[in-house]
């Protein structure tokens, strides 16, 4: 939806979002929270554990360094969100030349599900399996896909996810139906579609995680994929899994900052952090890590003491490596000669090519349709360009996402640098020859069904929303930061229940796996296992 569309709606007169009275933790005059459980993060990992423990009986404080994210029209506009980043909020990051980028995280209650594109794919079979690559081996999972199905069940029910089986060439099986019915192409894909299936493809309709249909809120705008949903249409981890979650009795504690852990040698037993440049202490009997991939790892190697001298629970020298956050590129591709009215463009994927095959040896990963590109999102990753010239191109084109599985590799790590006080990044990215491949093949489709300009670029670090494998789960000690039921193996009380836990990232989006991961693991907790 462009911006001069999004005026109609202001009869929905949004307000801010904010904390029912309920909802508010208030530390004591000293500054300390005491609870059972302190979960740290609100993004998919620790809103859907918090969920699934809320009705467990155990007192549990969430805690977010962000605030609720205002509800405003800008929530809708492209110009706000990408030309202007009205709502990015992270601090930089280092690269491994200690150049600061911007990373592509947001800090607020849902952390970056209030952003993503609501597509929500479980993991392949073989993804759990041992995979080889063209250029190196994805490792096996400590567990199965069919341990974990589930639990993907069950994530797809609390998201609402809407799809259809049999559709997905490389779909792994499934004890049931899908939650809700698939959406339908926007009729701007449909001869996409149809000249795909020329080619000899199977493009299917992706599973989305909306409020589509039967009275829900969703209307299949174009400001889904990167912006956050104004009418709180989309199944992100504050309105699916935190708000029931606060009803159930779960607490929360936002705009708070958690900087170090306090341990004993085997046990955690305070969180210190800020409240709005307060000093607090969190005193709880378990602590559960959910900041994401890399804030994890940061804020264990923050809490680093004489007994855990390189990081609590790094005994095995794994934290913070085998980082991995996916080969990607964004292209468009453009007919000069037609424009492209479509309104709800993120349905359309291809999966041939996700494993290997007769026509590629090796896997070369996954391609869908972004959400419609619009001129201010590329004027802001190419100011050099004429907006004219953006504006042209957005309008007669389609645009894809191309994903490919990176390998975990432990020279692409995450670190704490405390001379700068900085998290820094070191990556380089791998197997990029099956990401090349990938792209050839797209081009080549796409040129036949009558698209002749073909536009590409490769994301970079600081295209991030993707990332894992930074405390990887394991059988060993030796080699794993994490037990099978993601509990650190150095500690008695810690668990990560983001995507850290990751042996490997497959070539998809991770958050349906981050749920059903946090509700497999909350469901071994809520024994006191």
């Amino acid at each position: 939806m462009s911006d001069a569309l999004i005026s109609h709606h202001a009869e929905l007169k949004p307000q801010p979002r904010a904390p029912r009275a309920l909802d508010v933790v208030t530390p004591d005059a000293d500054g300390t929270v005491n609870c059972d459980v302190v979960i740290i993060g609100s993004g998919m990992g620790g809103s859907t554990f918090a969920h699934a423990l809320r009705d467990s009986g155990l007192d549990i404080v969430i805690v977010e360094r962000g605030d609720f994210l205002p509800r405003e029209i800008q929530n809708w506009s492209a110009e706000a969100v990408f030309g202007k980043g009205r709502y990015r909020n992270a601090e930089p990051w280092l690269d491994h030349h200690n150049q600061a980028f911007s990373p592509g995280v947001f800090y607020y209650v849902g952390g970056n599900t209030k952003f993503y594109g609501a597509m929500l794919p479980r993991f392949r079979e073989a993804d759990f399996g041992e995979i080889r690559h063209a250029e190196g081996v994805s490792p096996a999972w400590p567990i199965s896909y069919a341990e974990f199905e589930p639990w993907y069940a069950e994530a797809e029910k609390l998201y609402r996810v809407h799809g259809q089986a049999g559709v997905d060439p490389s779909e792994p099986w499934r004890s049931g139906p899908y939650p809700q019915p698939a959406l339908a192409h926007d009729p701007a894909l449909v001869s996409l579609a149809h000249s795909l299936r020329l080619s000899g493809l199977t493009p299917f309709v992706m599973p989305a995680a909306v409020d589509y249909g039967d009275g829900g809120a969703c209307v299949l705008c174009s400001t889904c994929d990167g912006y956050p949903c104004l009418v709180d249409a989309k199944a992100d981890a504050e309105v699916s899994a935190l708000r029931p979650a606060l009803l159930g009795g779960v607490r929360l504690l936002t705009r708070t900052t958690v900087q170090r852990l306090v341990s004993d040698g085997r046990r955690v037993t305070e969180a210190h952090g800020q409240l709005d440049g307060r000093d607090i202490t969190l005193r709880a009997r378990r602590f559960v890590l959910a900041c994401g991939a890399v804030n994890s790892a940061a804020l264990l190697f923050k809490s680093a003491t004489p007994q855990h001298p390189d990081g609590l629970g790094n005994s095995s020298g794994q934290l913070g490596r085998n980082y991995m956050v996916h080969n990607s590129t964004f292209m468009l591709a453009v007919d000069p000669r037609r424009k492209n009215p479509v309104t709800f463009q993120k349905t359309l994927a291809i999966n041939d090519w996700y494993g290997s095959g007769p026509q590629n040896p090796f896997p070369l990963g996954n391609v869908q349709m972004l959400g419609k590109i619009r001129e201010p999102m590329i004027s802001a990753m190419r100011p050099w360009l004429p907006r004219f010239v953006s504006r042209y191109l957005t309008d007669h084109s389609v645009d894809l996402y191309l994903t490919s599985e990176d390998l975990p590799m432990a020279q692409n790590r995450v670190t704490y640098d405390k001379a700068r006080g900085a998290i820094k990044v070191q990556w380089t990215p791998n197997n990029l020859k099956a990401h090349e491949d990938l792209v050839n093949n797209t081009r080549t489709v796409l040129r036949k069904a009558g698209y002749p300009l073909i536009l590409k670029a490769r994301m970079g670090i600081a295209t991030n929303s993707h990332q894992c494998g930074t405390a990887v789960m394991g059988t060993d000690p030796a080699s794993s930061v994490l037990d099978i039921h993601c509990k650190l193996h150095d500690l008695d009380n810690v668990w990560v229940v983001d995507s850290s836990f990751f042996p490997s990232s497959a070539a998809v989006n991770p958050a349906l796996t981050i749920a059903a991961n946090a509700l497999r693991v909350a469901a071994h907790f809520k024994n006191g296992e």
